[in-house]
């Protein structure tokens, strides 16, 4: 996502090299790229005129600090309009009513409303740690109703089910009620979704609103439609009292411009983005981050926010110490880190959040993360005592292990040089030396250029 906006948006630097001053005349060819950038990244044209208006407004004639190029301040100033449009501030959910806080998830079919409601809950039970009733109203779709429950029984939420013949107004208002008399904190109710926007599904969801009266109506949008993401969100938000918006996989291929046009088209905050398939592939969404993702700063504290999440915290104190003392760093460990770098989302995952001058090897980067299921079949091929003695892998035992695991000895010996190449990246991180572990990715993982 913005890998072609990013580009652009970088390149500004190098287009007002060696200028004083900030001038109308010396901006006009940087801001062309701006805004055939944003054209591009598919955001909506009004936004794009605003924006770039706004940015040339307060660039022109700005004086630019001794320690700073025209370029970077331009590239300041840009930022800035970029949190703007975006929404400025960080809008949280609400939950502040009597218990259970209702939750009304519309949207299109297949933007993502069942996966959200499910991704939600968990966000819910891990982050604020509330106690969440499912309910799906979608008797249209038999599918989504079980989707929905196995989502329920993977995030550990409750889930209510439907009676035979109930229409959607009564299952929620028996959900409500359920919810109620146990003690939930929180109700979720996932809606019918249609391939077009017609007046008996807006009718029946403005009942559905009416009776249950959420707290939060959120609307859940594709990124990948791009425009066409943004004109739903605008029908359902003049439809519906919309408090904010579920922006969907943004971790696709979709060129960002939803990102950037929903809230200024909608007047609706996103308050959410999904970032990948799995349940924990829901994020609050931060318009500065997003911005500092957009101009390639990255996303510092959003990946550490993720690491804390996803960290045992004792298994990470029981590595620094191998860490630290420069011994004892095993095939064990070694499986250890790819196991949490899947709970973070896959490397491509974290490289997206690094600031890109220290993610030089995530530029053009191919990575195959299948690579990294089969380096731990490999692992778990060997024994307990080869684990923690990979020295005594001669050529007999690789022919075992790679027997065990379906794949070749080469394979074996690539893995344990990733392994080697680890040890020493383990090093670099205990010296201090992050931009020399990034180096050292390359040589981690196959596939990797």
């Amino acid at each position: 996502m913005f890998e072609n906006l990013t580009g652009r948006l970088s390149g500004i630097i190098k287009t007002l090299k060696g200028e004083a001053r900030l001038s109308e005349s010396n901006i006009q060819q940087a801001l062309r790229e701006v805004r055939l950038a944003l054209l591009e990244a598919d955001v909506a044209l009004p936004v794009v005129k605003e924006f770039i208006a706004r940015v040339k407004e307060k660039a022109v004639g700005h004086d630019v600090l001794d320690s700073l190029t025209p370029g970077q301040a331009l590239i300041g100033i840009v930022h800035q309009e970029l949190i703007t449009i975006m929404g400025g501030e960080k809008e949280d959910l609400n939950l502040a009513t009597t218990p259970p806080a209702v939750i009304l998830m519309a949207g299109l079919q297949g933007a993502g409303k069942t996966t959200s409601s499910g991704k939600l809950a968990k966000w819910l039970m891990d982050q604020k740690k509330k106690k969440v009733l499912l309910v799906s109203c979608d008797i249209y779709r038999p599918a989504a109703i079980h989707q929905l429950e196995l989502l329920a029984q993977q995030t550990g939420a409750d889930f209510f089910p439907a009676q035979d013949g109930q229409k959607p107004g009564e299952i929620g208002l028996a959900a409500l009620d359920y919810a109620r008399k146990h003690h939930h904190d929180v109700l979720i109710v996932d809606t019918a979704g249609r391939l077009g926007i017609d007046e008996a599904m807006m009718q029946e969801i403005r009942e559905l609103e009416a009776s249950l009266k959420p707290i939060e109506t959120l609307f859940v949008v594709d990124a990948m439609q791009g425009q066409d993401a943004v004109n739903t969100a605008k029908a359902f938000s003049e439809a519906l009292p919309l408090t904010g918006v579920v922006l969907t996989k943004l971790d696709g291929d979709s060129r960002g411009g939803a990102a950037l046009s929903v809230r200024h088209i909608t007047g609706k905050p996103i308050k959410f983005t999904g970032i990948a398939e799995k349940l924990t592939g829901l994020e609050a969404f931060h318009p500065d981050r997003m911005a500092s993702r957009i101009l390639g700063m990255g996303d510092v504290l959003g990946l550490i926010e993720e690491a804390q999440r996803s960290t045992d915290e004792q298994e990470a104190k029981r590595l620094l110490q191998k860490v630290k003392s420069g011994k004892g760093f095993d095939l064990n460990d070694f499986k250890a880190q790819f196991q949490q770098m899947k709970k973070m989302g896959g490397m491509s995952a974290m490289l997206d959040k690094l600031p890109a001058q220290l993610s030089q090897a995530a530029q053009n980067v191919n990575i195959d993360e299948k690579v990294i299921n089969r380096s731990e079949a490999i692992i778990n091929s060997m024994t307990a005592q080869e684990r923690t003695k990979p020295d005594m892998l001669k050529a007999s035992r690789k022919r075992r292990i790679a027997a065990g695991a379906g794949v070749s000895v080469q394979e074996v010996n690539r893995l344990l040089a990733q392994f080697e190449q680890a040890k020493k990246m383990m090093k670099m991180m205990n010296k201090g030396g992050i931009a020399k572990m990034m180096r050292g990715l390359k040589g981690m993982f196959p596939r990797l250029h």
